[in-house]
């Protein structure tokens, strides 16, 4: 049984609650890499994406390198390169069965994002593939991505959460330790924090490509 009481059902109420959007948001929208996506592409190094499965089961993943590690085939296709990860493959199962993707890529400094909605496919062309190497290492796959919706997102969300503000981080020794929550989440394997640790200090030096 649901903890929630008061929801909404219908497009009808939540715009009873939040109104309607003005005509800047509703026509912002292209469909297609112009030279300011293209820009603003080629100096992010982080993008989130977004997929779900055949039942709609969601899933985000951030997928980062140096900025422009994002390649721009051309106005309506580009590529991200699949890095070695933990080998979930999350991202690409969703797009075997779900080809719909979103992204939100990210400039540090910059509280606007970039938002790029369409198709996605698990592609592994190595002409393409080529050309994104890195540190002498040649991607075994990518996400060929087909564009529909090109828009930029307002800085609201960024400029609450103070993101790009240093003096409003956390204290480094208050932060979450990873290496002791994935012990615990994984409480089965009996590893301790110690050799979870080391496990992902080897992963980070030696298998980033």
């Amino acid at each position: 049984m649901s903890k929630f009481k008061d929801i909404i059902q219908s497009e009808e109420e939540l715009e009873q609650l939040a109104g309607r959007p003005g005509e800047l948001a509703n026509n912002k929208v292209i469909a297609a890499l112009d030279h300011n996506c293209r820009q603003f592409i080629a100096l992010s190094p982080l993008v989130f994406i977004s997929t779900s499965d055949a039942g709609g089961e969601c899933d985000c993943s951030p997928r980062g390198d140096a900025p422009g590690f994002a390649y721009i085939l051309d106005d309506q296709h580009l590529i991200l390169p699949e890095r070695p990860g933990n080998r979930r493959y999350d991202s690409l199962r969703n797009l075997l069965t779900n080809p719909h993707i979103g992204l939100i890529f990210v400039i540090p400094g910059l509280e606007e994002t970039l938002r790029i909605n369409g198709r996605g496919y698990v592609i592994r062309d190595m002409d393409l593939m080529e050309r994104m190497s890195a540190q002498g290492k040649v991607p075994a796959a990518g996400i060929g991505i087909e564009v529909e919706e090109c828009y930029i997102h307002c800085a609201k969300a960024l400029k609450r959460s103070k993101l790009w503000q240093p003096d409003s981080w956390p204290a480094r020794e208050s932060l979450p330790d990873p290496a002791s929550i994935i012990a615990e989440h994984a409480g089965r394997l009996r590893l301790s924090t110690r050799e979870v640790r080391a496990s992902l200090t080897e992963s980070y030096e030696k298998r980033l490509y």
